[in-house]
């Protein structure tokens, strides 16, 4: 696989999952994007994968989209046959930096390339294509997802129908870049990273919690954190030598970053964190401008759906925005609707209601 970044791969695997059925001229298709830190685990219980053992964590048993799809949900596994991959560069199971180079016999680590989000909707595409369909009902992404499914949309027009992005953006906004390169500098620090190459060490744990703890202030809103909060203040002498934790909210994201170290790779984090950072939908479908990105969705009639979040402090509802005036000035049809909520990012996750229905309405015409 020739990467937009000018390197190669010479052997990808994607891990994913399926539900549902291919009807008989396979076209009730619907492939799924996961956001920054998630899995192809979409719906139902898994209880382990045999590649990425330690990873696997039992959070990550459940489906993380358990709400919306499956049979009878807004994504219903009665009438559509659903695929959600593993992002190339991922630690679930698809080539990635954890993964073993086959032209050297060892782990890639640093040597892993640089992902676009555009290597991401071609190597969708790939797969899609290795089941038979020529055209999917729809692309579906959440948050970082979102990016890839537009991607995906616009650089194969032809090969989907419908497009859902559910508080996502169009091109990454200067406070987006900074907040991520913030992430990047905590993982680049950490003593133990190495370069990348630390797969035969110990792990820069404390780099990918630190990463962790400046992201989940920005998936879920303050008042959130105030309610999940518990009351006790727990000491970490582990990690911090002089300071004493003050007050439940800075142990409570201490627990976070700290939790999730053991479900994820820092040199992944970095690869897709990185792939964010750069987006621009323009330039990931090789388009000059607007109009000339979204000329095959006009030509063969793409529907969009567009969620926003109105307390969304990752994706703000501006950047959604943005992207339904660029759908507008294209003539593509759209529907954008805004969801108001208290839960911030991390809405599109835990409220289900507030989406299903238009959802669920899109999808019945082609159902």
């Amino acid at each position: 696989m020739r990467l937009r970044s000018g390197e190669s791969l010479s052997h990808v695997k994607i891990a994913y999952e399926t539900w549902g059925e291919l009807n008989a001229d396979k076209s009730n298709a619907i492939l799924i994007n996961h956001a920054l830190s998630g899995s192809h685990h979409v719906s139902g219980y898994n209880p382990s994968i045999s590649e990425v053992v330690e990873l696997w964590q039992e959070e990550m048993h459940q489906g993380w989209w358990e709400g919306f799809v499956g049979p009878g949900k807004a994504i219903d596994t009665d009438k559509f046959f659903v695929i959600c991959p593993n992002y190339l560069g991922g630690c679930y199971g698809s080539t990635g930096p954890a993964s073993v180079n086959p032209d050297t016999g060892k782990i890639y680590g640093s040597s892993f390339p640089h992902v676009y989000v555009a290597d991401q909707a071609d190597i969708q595409l790939e797969l899609v294509k290795s089941f038979g369909i020529s055209q999917l009902c729809a692309v579906v992404g959440a948050s970082v997802g979102g990016l890839v499914a537009l991607t995906y949309a616009t650089r194969h027009p032809e090969s989907v129908r419908n497009v859902i992005s559910v508080a996502s953006g169009y091109k990454t906004t200067v406070l987006n870049r900074l907040i991520l390169f913030e992430q990047i500098l905590a993982i680049e620090n950490d003593q133990n990273f190495n370069g990348g190459d630390y797969y035969d060490s110990e792990y820069p744990d404390y780099g990918l919690a630190l990463a962790r703890m400046i992201s989940h202030k920005t998936f879920v809103h303050l008042d959130s954190i105030e309610r999940r909060a518990t009351s006790e203040v727990h000491q970490d002498k582990e990690t911090l030598k002089w300071y004493e934790v003050k007050d439940p909210f800075q142990s409570y994201m201490l627990y976070q970053g700290k939790k999730f170290v053991k479900r994820f790779d820092a040199n992944t984090y970095l690869r897709i964190i990185d792939m964010w950072s750069r987006y621009d939908a323009v330039k990931e479908g090789d388009a000059e401008d607007d109009l000339s990105l979204f000329a095959g969705a006009k030509a063969n009639n793409q529907k969009y759906l567009v969620f926003s979040i109105d307390s969304d402090f990752c994706f703000f509802p501006e950047e959604q925005s943005v992207l339904v005036d660029a759908l507008e000035k294209s003539g593509v049809e759209n529907m954008h609707i805004t969801v108001h909520s208290d839960k911030g990012h991390d809405s599109f996750l835990l409220e289900p209601a507030l989406y299903s229905p238009h959802i669920s309405y899109l999808l019945g015409e082609e159902a």
